[in-house]
């Protein structure tokens, strides 16, 4: 008879602190690409904790956050339990993030088994995403192992981080095989350039870095002592008053200035000799740009994705999308256009170039500085 797995001593920890500030206008500071509802019915953080419930109990989920997210985070999560939805003082990268988890899951249990995981991911396979967690999962309990996920390319993008995977790795002594193919990870590669892409893809042996780790709470303590001592004594500190909600935000704000921001890439997994890679066989995008949204929405003939009431003459490969409220909306109509992004909102229009999506960021950036469009971050 085949044993349930014993789902008590799984953690989930969601990072739900980005900006995603290159889907402004609808991201804002305190409404974030995460917090979105942009496809489907559900906003990502939401989907994103939708996809674990069947594998982790609701208690055992935690969701880092900041202060300026944190109630519209507690508003979309009304059955994750509040202690368990964190707001970081201050960003301070994944490595901080990481620390404050294992510290938040150890109180819990010393014994007990995390995956950490983005809030913004798009992941129409849940089936599948459920059945490579599940197994990797089952072979971070059983051992030193730090896993990621890493998902095979299926073109040469440069603006995700490669591994480089080598043979698969056989099933632990006495047990069968898992579904998910598991690979020993022989080098982390900085997003590269067209042609290295092209080449990682083409030679099998590259995976893309999709930010998903699954760990014990003692293999990732045992990882900082040795590579990060300084957040591994944060971590013992911390692990001593995750209980106390009140004291742990006191103590936060009082070291969190301080704490080094640094990602867990560049502070563990490049340092670290037992990362193992876990096949990601599913659909996965980390959506990080309005053109990366198109590959989700429905085209046109002529190539328009539009999420609003659209009429055109000779345009071709727009991305349209109407955020107003209901009763502000009206027909957009475009002729001539090309290869242009146009979102509107009740107070501000976006209008860029396809080509230069990336650059949205530094227009966030210069609206920050203006005193009269701070209100629009």
């Amino acid at each position: 008879m085949k044993t349930k797995p014993d789902t008590k001593n799984r953690f989930v920890i969601i990072m739900a602190g980005g900006r995603g500030e290159r889907f402004w206008p609808v991201s804002r500071e305190t409404m974030p690409k995460q917090l979105l509802t942009l496809l489907g019915k559900r906003s990502f953080l939401q989907q994103a904790v939708d996809r674990v419930l069947p594998l982790v109990p609701a208690k055992n989920i935690f969701v880092i956050t900041n202060e300026a997210q944190l109630p519209e985070v507690r508003k979309q999560l009304p059955n994750i339990p509040k202690a368990n939805l964190i707001a970081e003082p201050i960003g301070r990268d994944t490595c901080a993030a990481v620390t404050l988890g294992a510290a938040l899951v150890g109180a819990r249990s010393t014994t007990g088994v995390m995956a950490v995981l983005p809030a913004d991911h798009v992941i129409p396979e849940e089936k599948k995403f459920q059945q490579v967690l599940s197994d990797a999962f089952n072979l971070a309990s059983r051992g030193q192992a730090i896993i990621t996920i890493g998902i095979k390319p299926t073109d040469p993008v440069t603006g995700y981080g490669y591994i480089r995977v080598g043979e698969a790795l056989p099933p632990p002594q006495g047990m069968k095989a898992y579904k998910t193919v598991f690979h020993r990870a022989e080098q982390f590669v900085e997003k590269p350039h067209f042609d290295k892409a092209l080449e990682y893809v083409n030679s099998g042996q590259y995976r893309w870095n999709a930010g998903m780790f699954v760990w014990s709470f003692v293999t990732i303590t045992e990882g900082l002592q040795k590579h990060q001592p300084e957040m591994y004594a944060a971590c013992q500190r911390w692990f001593k008053v995750v209980n106390k909600p009140a004291k742990l935000a006191k103590v936060l704000a009082k070291e969190y200035p301080d704490i080094k921001k640094i990602s867990i890439d560049y502070a563990l997994m490049e340092h670290a000799q037992n990362v193992i890679v876990a096949d990601g066989a599913f659909e996965w995008d980390d959506l990080g740009s309005w053109t990366a949204l198109a590959r989700h929405l429905k085209a046109d003939p002529e190539g328009n994705c539009a999420v609003a009431d659209f009429i055109h003459v000779d345009a071709a490969r727009n991305i349209i999308y109407d955020a107003r409220t209901k009763d502000r909306r009206t027909p957009i109509a475009v002729v001539g256009l090309r290869d242009s992004i146009l979102v509107q909102t009740d107070d501000a229009v976006l209008l860029a170039h396809r080509s230069q999506a990336q650059k949205v960021k530094e227009l966030v950036r210069k609206l920050g500085e203006d005193t009269r469009l701070k209100k629009l971050v």
